[in-house]
């Protein structure tokens, strides 16, 4: 039987045909019915398959017609294979997080559209993003699976559970099935290390725990070569970036230990993330933390430094590009020689002036991660279909700005973007700086909005818009997607 089969017997069904697949004697496929989208499932059924829904006959077939629950997406997922996460290792890769739960397919098409050169992360979201969305780790990956079988992607994908802080976040998403667990020990840097004196820091050293005190490391006095950059590691040096992060890695491999002993048999990859410090991850600070980790046991797969420059939300690099290629430069020789492992860049979306520049000298161990830029094509896909809507989320945007972008950094000023009453191009707005940020940073006001004065919050008319609208979403990610892929395509 096929998906035109399918529809015959079934008038009432509208079917994704990406969807349609046959195992073990049955027919799967996703529809829209008048109730919503369904999980549709011709074939034989027991006790043991774990689908709820509908039990009906079809041309004297069992049918069941399932909604898109979490019971329902555990079973599938048991059922086909592909619909699994799986690691990504040292593959160039990309991070495609959602906010809302229906990016999924156009992320598919632009990862199909690329040949699938690059590695797809489908499920990614921070702990931050949940809890201001409202969304549990179960719900992201539930979200990107039902998006990956509307597709019918079969050629792997990765789950990153990013920005964990504490083991009960790691709890969270192990058992929601992520499997990249990217580890942000971002609250135990010492960002006053930089700046203070050879004596301040010999005081602060004193405080390290024992394990990371300096004679342990073997780093003091080193000369050491990465590809032609030379690192030395004299005492002020070493001390620096010992205080600096010495409790952040001590973090990282209580996380790392936890998260290995929780896992057991299952395997995972991790990501170690420093990025969101006041100021760069010098050189000689990338090798003291690989260095360190390494000592301590700690396995990872890619790790964010804090490059050069500035990576502000949803807009493009912030610096100049020739300080930022020397740098990366020299991030992926040592990560190179101490690895070999990736280079993520966080906060990446939108960043097309160096992603050459990133994919060139990494030669391709590189992972980009993204995850607003997805809602800001979610807004766009609004400003097309419902001006008068959009207008409404910008305003309430603008209104809550100033208290949202507090955990940001980012460089745009309410002043300077836009007022309602002077726009013209609705659409144009997403390509301003300032509103770019604005609408960006203020998500979790507006998808936590519960009544805009019409009965409804904001969150549910987006949704119902984009769903009426699924089509359109899906190429604008996928026309926005393929161009932040097209750099990563090659190494040269």
């Amino acid at each position: 039987m096929s998906v035109h089969d399918f529809e015959l017997l079934h008038s009432n069904l509208n079917f994704f045909p990406r969807s349609f697949i046959r195992k073990a004697g049955q027919e799967f496929a996703l529809a829209n019915t008048s109730a919503g989208r369904r999980l549709v499932i011709l074939g034989n059924f027991n006790n043991e398959t774990g689908f709820e829904g509908e039990l009906s006959e079809l041309d004297g077939r069992p049918l069941l017609i399932a909604p898109l629950n979490a019971q329902n997406a555990s079973a599938l997922r048991r059922c086909v294979d592909w619909l699994n996460p799986r690691l990504l290792g040292l593959q160039t890769s990309i991070g495609m997080g959602d906010r809302i739960g229906l990016a999924t397919p156009g992320h598919v098409r632009a990862i199909r559209a690329a040949d699938g050169k690059v590695a797809p992360i489908f499920a990614q979201q921070s702990i931050r993003e949940m809890k201001r969305t409202r969304r549990s780790p179960q719900e992201v990956m539930d979200d990107a699976v039902w998006g990956i079988f509307t597709e019918g992607w079969q050629a792997g994908f990765g789950a990153d559970a990013d920005h964990l802080k504490t083991t009960d976040d790691i709890d969270a998403c192990l058992k929601a099935g992520f499997c990249f667990f990217t580890i942000d020990p971002g609250e135990y840097v010492e960002n006053r290390a930089k700046t203070a004196s050879l004596s301040t820091l010999l005081e602060m050293a004193e405080f390290l725990p024992v394990e990371l005190r300096l004679r342990n490391s073997g780093l003091l006095g080193k000369n050491l070569d990465f590809e032609g950059h030379s690192i030395v590691f004299d005492e002020y040096t070493l001390l620096q970036s010992a205080v600096k992060y010495g409790k952040a890695i001590m973090h990282v491999a209580t996380m790392y230990r936890h998260l290995a002993q929780s896992a057991r048999q299952t395997p995972f990859e991790l990501e170690v993330s420093v990025d969101e410090t006041d100021q760069p991850t010098s050189h000689a600070d990338h090798v003291y933390i690989a260095m360190e980790l390494k000592r301590l046991g700690v396995k990872w797969t890619s790790l964010a430094p804090r490059f050069v420059g500035r990576f502000e939300k949803g807009v493009d690099y912030i610096g100049n590009v020739n300080n930022f290629e020397m740098d990366i430069a020299a991030h992926a020789a040592i990560a190179r020689q101490l690895g070999p492992y990736k280079l993520s860049l966080h906060s990446g979306s939108d960043k097309f002036s160096i992603y050459p520049a990133a994919m060139r000298k990494t030669k391709g161990l590189v992972h980009l991660k993204t995850a607003g830029t997805s809602y800001l094509e979610a807004l766009r896909t609004i400003s097309m279909v419902d001006v008068e809507f959009f207008r409404d989320i910008y305003i309430y945007a603008r209104d809550h700005f100033e208290s949202d972008k507090a955990s940001y950094h980012i460089s745009a000023e309410l002043d300077r973007a836009p007022q309602p009453d002077r726009i013209n191009d609705w659409t144009g707005l997403l390509e301003n700086f300032d509103a770019r940020e604005i609408l960006h940073v203020t998500f979790g006001s507006v998808l936590n909005d519960t009544d805009t004065g019409s009965g409804l919050g904001f969150r549910h008319q987006i949704v119902k818009l984009l769903e009426d609208h699924a089509e359109t979403y899906a190429e604008n990610l996928q026309k926005h997607f393929v161009r932040h892929l097209a750099p990563f395509l090659s190494k040269d």
